[in-house]
């Protein structure tokens, strides 16, 4: 798969998933923030590493700002109802992006699925308790804890997922 394609791919994941996140629960409220955290934060988080990688030396801070910023105007857009939830997102994402980025980078020299998964935990962190906090106005321990848990659980299986997708190596099976 060519890098243009690749990255296309990557950006529609993390859009998509930031967007369906912040609808979801904007809709269903902190009920629905631990099938959320796995399934679609999970992928968020996992999916802005394979961007960092890809990004690192082509403007990486601008354009990961431009597409935190568009997943929660794309949010409010759809539905003005979101504006809480895409302002709570966006600030989560941006103090969670700029923790995943160092934590990424501090672990640069290591294999793909160690650097997705060691960043994804404390960014994974801040973004639990962020997000839940400025959304619903209140510290709720139960839910950051359920999202801490699910978001990690979740980038894990979508970190599979990704280097099952691109890192796979371009040789025939048996060659």
């Amino acid at each position: 798969m060519n890098l243009s394609l690749k990255n296309s791919l990557l950006v529609a994941a993390y859009l998509v998933s930031v967007v369906a996140a912040n609808l979801v629960i904007a809709a269903f409220g902190p009920r629905a923030t631990a099938i959320v955290a796995f399934l679609l934060i999970g992928l968020d988080l996992t999916s802005r590493d394979a961007l960092h990688e890809a990004w690192r030396k082509r403007s990486l801070l601008p354009k990961m700002t431009l597409l935190i910023f568009a997943g929660s105007l794309i949010s409010w857009l759809i539905n003005r109802e979101a504006a809480a939830v895409a302002v709570a997102s966006f600030a989560a994402f941006a103090a969670a992006g700029a923790v995943d980025a160092l934590s990424y980078h501090l672990l640069r020299d290591r294999l793909w699925l160690v650097k997705v998964n060691g960043s994804n935990i404390p960014s994974a962190l801040i973004d639990s308790l962020l997000f839940p906090t400025l959304a619903f106005g209140a510290v709720m321990p139960a839910i950051i804890a359920g999202q801490f848990l699910a978001k990690v659980a979740g980038g894990f299986f979508w970190s599979l997922v990704l280097h099952h997708l691109f890192r796979r190596p371009q040789t025939a099976p048996g060659a």
